[in-house]
C-alpha cells in the first residue's frame, strides 16, 4: 500500500509574515522560494498547507 503525497514549492517569500505562518513554513520543511518537497497527505499536513496557501505551489 502507498502513502500518497503532495508536492509542495515555496513561491513567496516569508519576511514580513506573522510567526504562525513563519514557523508553518519551516515545519512543512521549506527553507528558501523554489524549496520543494513531497509531503504526504493527512489532515494535519493540509491544514498546514491550508495556512500558507498563498505563499506555496501545491501539486497533486
Amino acid at each position: 500500500m502507498t502513502t500518497k503525497a503532495i508536492k509542495i514549492t515555496l513561491k513567496r517569500s516569508i519576511i514580513g509574515r506573522p510567526q504562525n505562518q513563519v514557523d508553518t513554513v519551516k515545519a512543512l520543511g521549506l527553507r528558501k522560494i523554489g524549496d520543494s518537497r513531497e509531503v504526504s497527505d493527512s489532515p494535519a499536513v493540509r491544514g498546514m498547507v491550508r495556512t500558507v496557501q498563498h505563499l506555496l505551489e501545491v501539486e497533486a
